[in-house]
């Protein structure tokens, strides 16, 4: 048995990754080169405390009003595009309690089996990419976030989730060469974080030498179909052709699946990050500032930074009033960490691909056998990897699934 995977992303990875070990014959279409993949500037944070998603109450005024901060985390860029439009809509119907309380127990599902297939990597020993799990700080600094944050770890421990609420002289216990200006936090220890260059690059080594066949530079221009089946896909003069099909093209999945005559609602989130030295090593555990929305992770020897979430058209630009906002917002909470801004060559940035429910698309396609869909992780992309990888394999082997995925349907929008 044959599957093409359209993406060379960490989803389209981790499914080749499982696919290959039960026996496909594999084969990845990647529009690049796989050297600047959405998931090589990411926070390299597996969160099982994220049952929360994007799509919440309170996410649409809090979002207005940052629309008129040029340095605020979270911006939609004003469009009458229709796919923007399309996409708000859903997101303001989406952003409700009972949305919440229906989506938390399978995030936290899918994120649990992502951590435990994590360990099992790491455990195998095939490549090293600095899984560490010492979990991650939620840190707050005023009243307001102190409430929100310590409901939200009420309702994860409700689920199951280890969370520990933390004064802030219990914080500095934990680290204390590192000075704190913060109200308190509350400790995930369900998280952990590892280094997604080495990982990715791991991952790239591993699937080659394995005989997964990675078709670099390589656009999908075409996708026939025919009786309810993919038959084949065609990236400019070549057509490539597989008993199965695996959809999972980032923030680029809606232009591919129209292709097929899918509609999949997606828009690319763009995100920064940078890199920083810190010598001392003194951050062992990482962090996300909450009032900021910035996370702050040690990996590989630096600490990298990242942040904001700009809804809009992809594009190759760099704002850099909103990597200004990430660096001015880290002395708040580190006094004693003020990286300067960064050379815009040394700014990363990517597309997390969200959906308007803020849940992924998982699963088999009502229209065609013979795809399945994998996309729209929105920031939780490499936290979320190896279990949707899994969870394909199992889908196209017909095997019980490992999580529940009836919510993450990827024609729930059609």
């Amino acid at each position: 048995m044959k599957a093409i995977i359209i993406g060379g992303g960490i989803i389209g990875l981790f499914s080749a990754y499982y696919l290959n070990k039960s026996g496909w014959e594999v084969e990845i279409l990647e529009q690049g080169d796989l050297t600047d993949n959405a998931s090589f500037g990411n926070a390299g944070m597996i969160v099982p405390s994220h049952f929360i998603p994007l799509a919440a109450p309170g996410m649409v005024e809090q979002g207005i009003r940052w629309m008129f901060n040029s340095k605020s985390p979270f911006y939609v860029k004003p469009s009458l595009s229709p796919d923007l439009i399309g996409w708000g809509l859903k997101f303001l119907k989406a952003a409700n309690k009972h949305h919440i309380e229906r989506s938390a127990g399978a995030l936290r599902d899918l994120s649990l089996l992502s951590k435990n297939l994590y360990q099992g990597l790491e455990n195998d020993a095939y490549f090293d990419f600095g899984f560490a799990d010492k979990g991650i700080l939620m840190l707050f600094k005023t009243p307001k976030f102190e409430e929100e944050e310590r409901y939200t770890a009420e309702k994860a421990v409700h689920l199951g989730l280890d969370a520990q609420y933390l004064t802030a002289d219990e914080c500095r216990k934990l680290q204390p060469d590192i000075e704190l200006d913060i109200l308190g936090a509350v400790h995930y220890h369900c998280d952990a974080h590892l280094y997604p260059n080495k990982l990715i690059a791991g991952l790239v080594n591993y699937l080659e030498k394995a005989g997964v066949k990675i078709h670099r530079n390589t656009p999908v221009t075409g996708i026939e179909h025919a009786g309810g089946n993919i038959t084949q896909v065609i990236s400019n003069d070549k057509s490539f052709k597989g008993d199965a099909y695996i959809l999972a093209g980032g923030a680029w999945t809606p232009a591919i699946a129209k292709l097929a005559g899918l509609k999949i609602p997606l828009m690319p989130g763009k995100g920064y990050s940078f890199m920083v030295d810190e010598p001392r090593h003194r951050m062992t555990i990482p962090a996300l500032l909450c009032e900021a929305r910035v996370s702050v992770t040690p990996m590989n020897g630096q600490i990298r930074f990242g942040g904001t979430m700009e809804i809009g058209k992809i594009n190759q630009q760099v704002n850099m009033n909103r990597v200004a906002g990430i660096v001015e917002s880290i002395p708040q909470y580190f006094p004693d960490f003020a990286p300067a801004l960064p050379r815009q060559k040394d700014i990363w940035f990517g597309f997390r691909p969200c959906s308007p429910d803020g849940l992924p698309y998982i699963g088999l396609s009502d229209k065609y056998k013979n795809l399945a869909v994998a996309a729209g992780h929105g920031m939780m992309g490499l936290s979320l990897a190896p279990a949707t990888g899994k969870l394909v394999d199992e889908m196209l082997n017909n095997n019980t699934p490992s999580a529940g995925i009836s919510q993450f349907k990827p024609d729930r929008y059609a």
